[in-house]
């Protein structure tokens, strides 16, 4: 059974690339997470309409499930820099 782990996974990297670009213009890093939020939302709409195994069926739940994914290019960025540091 396929649950479009994949389609949601995909969402998380096209947002995390897309706010490592940005990161190279001059555009305040505070609005990063609210670009990749923003960003997760839109692809999770288009990812409902173009993929038949996306975890959602409606525009509300595909909305929320792609800013989550969104969110979570930004987390995963932390991550990194957190374990950067660490060193």
């Amino acid at each position: 059974m396929d649950f479009g782990f994949t389609s949601v996974a995909a969402i998380t990297v096209i947002c995390y690339l897309i706010i490592e670009i940005l990161k190279t213009t001059p555009l305040s890093r505070k609005w990063l997470p609210v670009i990749s939020g923003l960003l997760g939302g839109v692809l999770g709409v288009v990812a409902m309409l173009i993929m038949p195994s996306y975890p959602a069926s409606d525009y509300l739940n595909a909305i929320a499930i792609g800013i989550v994914s969104g969110l979570a290019a930004t987390g995963i960025n932390q991550v990194a820099k957190q374990l950067k540091a660490g060193h």
